[in-house]
């Protein structure tokens, strides 16, 4: 097994993965806006990777973000969904448009899919992939690579900030129980 010490070293990863790379292109073929996969889809391929796993763990989901200011109507995301669900329908497609996000979250909203991704609750998941127009693999971590390469789960500086969100982040933790598929994961508070 290779180390993993750079975001090339990570997108590298991906590309040599059919599976990621069909999700990839089967999202850039919406042409969405600022769109990325991320969250556990990118955490669970590295973790996976660096805990000697060759089987992919299970996804509650594959998280398609983009950013529209044009169109905020949750119904059109499920189009969205029913179309990625028609083309893989064995993926768990969920489809957010951030620019209506921050209503839900009771923010101010957010500048960009990235901005968005950046307020996320932990670190290792504030990471998303998109294919830029040659069909390039590009990497997002606001916060770095650094927590998701040495196994660290904490709060992003959004949730940190703010008692309700750390109480919502110590939630996270329970219910996603990490440790007990990926041993090596630390738990920081």
């Amino acid at each position: 097994m290779r180390k993993l010490e750079t975001e090339q070293d990570i997108i590298q990863l991906v590309m040599e993965d059919e599976w990621m790379m069909s999700v990839l292109h089967t999202a850039k073929s919406l042409n969405l806006p600022d769109w990325w996969v991320c969250a556990g889809f990118v955490r669970s391929k590295v973790w996976d990777y660096l805990h000697g796993y060759t089987e992919w763990s299970s996804l509650a989901d594959v998280d398609l973000i983009y950013y529209d200011l044009s169109v905020q109507d949750e119904a059109v995301e499920k189009q969205y969904e029913q179309q990625l669900r028609n083309m893989m329908p064995a993926v768990p497609w969920s489809v957010k448009n951030e620019a209506r996000m921050h209503l839900i979250n009771d923010i101010p909203p957010y500048s960009s899919s990235v901005d968005a991704m950046s307020k996320f609750p932990e670190i290792v998941t504030a990471l998303g992939l998109t294919l830029d127009e040659q069909n390039k693999v590009v990497l997002s971590a606001p916060w770095g690579i650094e927590d998701l390469l040495h196994y660290a789960v904490r709060p992003t500086p959004h949730f940190a900030e703010s008692p309700e969100l750390m109480k919502r982040y110590e939630d996270r933790l329970v219910k996603k129980n990490w440790k007990s598929r990926w041993w090596k994961v630390e738990i920081i508070r």
